[in-house]
């Protein structure tokens, strides 16, 4: 659940809520304000967008009690909230991301009162994800719980938007009293912004950080945890002997921990671990690095689809997919030419295309060239936004 308390920044929930401002539209926007920040519910306007920031436990970065706690509770906090400050208000359109999926009394209460249109944007499918992963023991109480505030979550909703065809085809096998018809494809999206350095300002940015200035960096950007299959991004640093690559990991999350002494332990010559950074220092390493990389937990049997994949695009990067086989995002990338997919856990494929990157110049131009082009022609906010009106105006 994101902290989204400015349109300031970049990103693909700012992104999308600028354009519809930018489109004449009012924005009201509602989040979580954690425990830890020891700060009372709250409303702030900005630039004509309003701001409810809610009181509510620990979501993240606590124990699992308390975050199933606060998963639990914040239905019910939100719904106060929005009875209370925005009670004069009239909304036509809510506009909802999971996680997470037990929002149904908030969204019912609304569409009752003011006749609001429900759209989902489908970013993660849980439970099946925390089963998955072994958050959660299939069957049990807790996952029977949650499956029946997803399917109540999916029955609310108007329309349905994907990540992708893979999202699309998982909901609709597995939800079979959902009409199609209001399932769709809507992608994570962005709106793109030039980035331009010289060789000058880009060798002092690498010299920033201590990267080699020669090698080609091969970046992987984001969410440090479990779902990221940690165990398969070690063994490519230790295993990859290619003199020209270089591996960079930046961000945080519950396994940064575990990365961090591995490096202290290993010290690898061919890899460094940055801790996450803002978004406009983060923007400013990536565009001096070569190539994305994507990892994914071999064990997923949802189709995952990370919008880390937009940021890569953006820069123009070539794109290598570490992924379990239930997510098409490797399917994308190859089909657009712009990068490779191998399945988490094969090394010596990995190996074998990081080589190839590597080492064959006019397929690195190609395939840089072939990732802006999918970034343009795939993943811009104004698909997003026209889909999602479209719906609103029929």
């Amino acid at each position: 659940m994101t902290k989204l308390n400015s349109l300031q920044g970049r990103g693909i929930y700012v992104d999308l809520l600028n354009y519809f401002k930018k489109q004449g539209h009012e924005i009201f926007v509602v989040f979580p304000n954690e425990r830890r920040f020891n700060s009372k519910s709250i409303l702030n306007k900005e630039n004509g967008a309003s701001f409810l920031s809610v009181k509510t436990l620990n979501l993240q970065k606590t124990s699992l009690l308390e975050k199933g706690l606060g998963q639990l509770l914040i239905e019910f906090q939100y719904l106060n909230s929005i009875k209370k400050y925005f009670k004069n208000d009239k909304f036509d359109l809510i506009l909802y991301s999971t996680p997470p999926i037990n929002l149904v009394k908030v969204i019912t209460y609304i569409k009752k009162r003011d006749n609001a249109y429900s759209y989902l944007l489908l970013k993660d499918i849980f439970p099946q994800n925390a089963v998955d992963m072994n958050m959660i023991r299939e069957k049990g109480f807790l996952h029977r719980m949650f499956l029946k505030k997803e399917k109540d979550l999916y029955n609310i909703s108007d329309t349905i938007g994907c990540m992708s065809e893979a999202n699309k085809k998982y909901i609709l096998n597995y939800n079979t009293e959902i009409n199609a018809s209001k399932v769709e494809v809507n992608p994570n999206t962005i709106l793109p912004i030039p980035f331009f350095y010289s060789t000058e300002e880009k060798e002092t940015i690498r010299r920033k950080y201590n990267l080699p200035l020669q090698k080609k960096i091969f970046i992987y950007g984001g969410n440090l945890g479990v779902p990221q299959g940690i165990d398969f991004i070690l063994k490519a640093i230790n295993e990859t002997t290619e003199e020209h690559a270089f591996f960079l990991i930046v961000g945080s999350g519950t396994q940064f921990k575990k990365i961090s002494d591995w490096f202290k332990v290993n010290n690898p010559m061919n890899a460094k671990l940055v801790s996450g950074l803002s978004k406009e220092n983060y923007d400013k390493l990536l565009a001096v690095c070569d190539v994305g990389m994507i990892f994914l937990h071999k064990n997923f049997t949802i189709p995952n689809f990370p919008s880390r994949l937009l940021s890569y695009l953006e820069m123009s990067m070539p794109v290598i997919a570490a992924t379990d086989l239930f997510t098409d995002i490797g399917t994308v990338i190859e089909k657009a030419e712009c990068g490779y997919w191998v399945e988490s856990g094969d090394i010596k494929s990995l190996k074998k295309r990081i080589l190839e990157i590597c080492r064959n110049k006019e397929l690195f131009k190609k395939m840089q060239k072939n990732a802006k082009h999918l970034l343009l022609s795939k993943y811009t906010i104004d698909k997003s936004y026209n889909l999602i009106m479209e719906k609103i105006k029929a």
